[in-house]
């Protein structure tokens, strides 16, 4: 049972935007923490952004200012990339986890906590 399925990625200029949508079953929606990740080529997988079940949220130093992570309608999550550059250039993925609390936790641990994935859509920025 897919659970997770992303969408939005393409090819963008260095400057401009893209908004990422996750849709998530109703269940994970209701009850998960949800985020954001992104892994390049060659690099580890890291956590870009983060929102709970109450819409707080989280953000990784790299994307502060620029990403922003939100919680619609029809159970989905957004990622919206502005001002993108070149190192934004990855594969991302929409992620779940239980625990309600999972964004207190510091994001370099993420990766290994999380327990459902998308199968990510990806993201390049090149002139």
């Amino acid at each position: 049972e897919v659970q997770l399925v992303e969408s939005g990625g393409g090819l963008v200029q260095p400057g401009g935007s893209l908004r990422l949508s996750c849709k998530a079953s109703g269940y994970i929606y209701a009850n998960h923490s949800m985020a954001w990740f992104r892994q390049a080529p060659g690099k580890e997988r890291e956590a870009v952004a983060g929102i709970n079940t109450n819409d707080f949220t989280k953000y990784a130093d790299a994307v502060k200012g620029r990403f922003t992570v939100s919680r619609g309608d029809a159970n989905s999550m957004y990622l919206q990339l502005d001002r993108l550059q070149p190192e934004d250039s990855a594969m991302y993925y929409c992620a779940a986890d239980p625990n309600v609390r999972a964004l207190e936790i510091d994001m370099l641990i993420w990766p290994r906590l999380f327990q459902v994935w998308g199968q990510g859509t990806q993201v390049t920025v090149s002139s």
